[in-house]
């Protein structure tokens, strides 16, 4: 069996190499996350290479930075039973799992990479990650390491889903490094989860992932305020409710940009677009911007739910923000939400105490100029996520900090 050669070289020179996997099951985030941490650990090093392993289906109409690339996994999709299924193959979901992990350990076993990070799941989907893992520990010289969201779920059911999975067990046995995207005293992801000491030890707290706008990004010709679900796929809720505030106060300021996301689609998507156009221009539409950057620098204020990339792109924009979250089928989004309120980076607009309804909304949108900035609550320093990442990853690659 061959070898993985760490310090792959190129022209004569040692040659980074660092391959992202990222499962995908749904929505935007994990392969947005997986992206921006790639642009970082690439920035000035010519000698740098990234793959993303990813089962997005929209992983295509993203622009990657140079140096880095993307390989796509067979897709599935989750029912609502909580069963899933291929996206497009005809197979059934063990079929395709023992597919997608025939790609992963090709990929790690062709690519050579000197670093691996993995996105959120320690076994990867269904366990798919597994065999590339012992293969690695078995033959490889790369560096493991698991990188989690600053929030995963309430502590008792992430215990029972890490337990179920033998989570718990592949991050002690696996994992050389564990980076939390977020800061110890905002949350901690790891709470009720049983890992011992060695691995905490082997943690680092890296700050939220600071996001940047493109150099040329336009002025806005007039005061918006920027509605985004995220990837849409379950935002139809929230953009409902702003569109019916919208509509039932006809004197409601500032006009609206809604991007729904590449999720939001078919027959809703319709509906809402015809719900739009009688708006007469006071709200505007997009399906999918993959540079929605330069859309937060010119917004007045945000109206978004609660996912990470959503929160990270609040506090680097430093905008007046609404989150909505969601609350099933885990309350990330409400405990990120919650805590950020807490600490007055936010307003959170809450079913069980604010009423999801238009009145709601509107008192929302109308005091957003009112709201402090994330900037005023001190968001400014807990962005340091991106310079703790490239400072790590280039000392386990052996090239310091």
């Amino acid at each position: 069996m061959r070898q993985t050669v760490s310090n792959n070289a190129r022209n004569g020179k040692p040659a980074r190499r660092v391959l992202f996997y990222s499962h995908d099951t749904f929505g935007l985030g994990h392969l947005r996350r997986s992206r921006a941490l790639a642009a970082a650990l690439m920035d000035g090093d010519e000698d740098a290479s990234a793959i993303i392993l990813t089962g997005s289906p929209v992983a295509g109409r993203f622009t990657f930075p140079k140096g880095v690339d993307h390989i796509r996994l067979p897709g599935v999709t989750k029912l609502a039973d909580g069963s899933y299924v291929a996206q497009t193959l005809g197979l059934d979901i063990d079929e395709v799992t023992s597919l997608r992990a025939g790609l992963i350990r090709t990929a790690i076993e062709e690519y050579t990479p000197d670093l691996l990070i993995v996105d959120k799941e320690p076994t990867g989907f269904r366990g798919e990650l597994l065999p590339s893992l012992d293969w690695l520990r078995e033959n490889g010289t790369t560096k493991v390491v698991l990188g989690l969201r600053d929030v995963l779920d309430e502590p008792e059911v992430l215990a029972a889903e890490w337990e179920r999975k033998g989570a718990v067990e592949a991050t002690e046995k696996y994992y050389d490094e564990i980076w939390v995207y977020g800061m110890r005293d905002v949350y901690d992801p790891t709470k009720g989860l049983p890992l011992s000491q060695a691995a905490h030890d082997r943690m680092h707290w890296t700050g939220y992932l600071r996001r940047e706008a493109p150099d040329e990004t336009p002025l806005a010709e007039e005061p918006y305020v920027l509605i985004t679900p995220g990837g849409g796929g379950d935002g139809a809720a929230m953009v409902s409710l702003v569109l019916d505030a919208y509509e039932q106060d006809p004197d409601l300021t500032p006009n609206a940009k809604l991007i729904y996301g590449p999720f939001l689609s078919g027959d809703v998507r319709d509906a809402f677009d015809a719900r739009v156009a009688k708006l007469g221009g006071r709200v505007t539409a997009l399906g999918f911007d993959s540079r929605i950057e330069q859309l937060y620098v010119g917004a007045e204020g945000v109206v978004c739910m609660g996912g990470y990339n959503t929160f990270c792109e609040v506090l680097s924009f430093d905008k007046r923000a609404v989150i909505v979250p969601r609350t099933v089928p885990r309350l990330e989004q409400w405990i990120r939400a919650s805590r950020a309120e807490e600490l007055g980076l936010v307003r959170m607009l809450e079913e069980t105490r604010d009423g999801m309804t238009p009145q709601a909304m509107i008192a929302a949108i109308r005091n957003l100029p009112h709201q402090n900035k994330p900037s005023q609550a001190g968001a400014d320093g807990l962005l340091d996520g991106l310079d703790v990442v490239v400072e790590r990853g280039r000392a386990l690659m052996g090239g310091g900090a």
